[in-house]
């Protein structure tokens, strides 16, 4: 019995570490923004509304009725888009899009699409992104003005 025990500690020790490194992993990656390949179809967006020829940068926010994260990543594309004119936000309302949430992979909210006036995703981020890290996305693809 006594190997046993040997055993059963080390698969809990095993099991702790990998749990500790997803939560590290799902930490790291919380509200990053990350440069994205294609995905999903452009349609999807179309469908929504989405309408990128008439930005130089739109960002589509997916959010839902009780996520505080939200209401302040909104609040934040407000603020910069009063003072860039070719930023244009979309906001949609995950419960009310879930064929659309599930084409496109969203998991949680916020989760932002970052397309530019060809309708290319040029960057995602999945959690409430950090202010600067929002800022500066914004900023290298749409002009502020003073």
């Amino acid at each position: 019995m006594h190997g046993m025990s040997g055993m059963g500690a080390a698969v809990l020790v095993a099991a702790l570490a990998l749990t500790g490194a997803v939560a590290w992993w799902l930490r790291a990656r919380d509200g990053a923004i990350r440069e994205a390949g294609q995905v999903g179809q452009p349609t999807v967006f179309e469908r929504l509304g989405v309408r990128p020829a008439d930005a130089d940068l739109t960002v589509v926010q997916f959010s839902t009725a009780f996520c505080g994260p939200c209401r302040a990543t909104k609040a934040r594309l407000q603020q910069l888009q009063a003072t860039r004119p070719g930023l244009a936000v979309v906001q949609v309302d995950a419960e009310s899009h879930l064929d659309e949430v599930r084409e496109l992979d969203v998991r949680r909210t916020p989760t932002l699409f970052f397309l530019d006036r060809e309708g290319r995703l040029v960057g995602r981020s999945s959690g409430a992104p950090r202010a600067d890290e929002l800022t500066a996305l914004v900023d290298a693809r749409v002009e502020a003005r003073p």
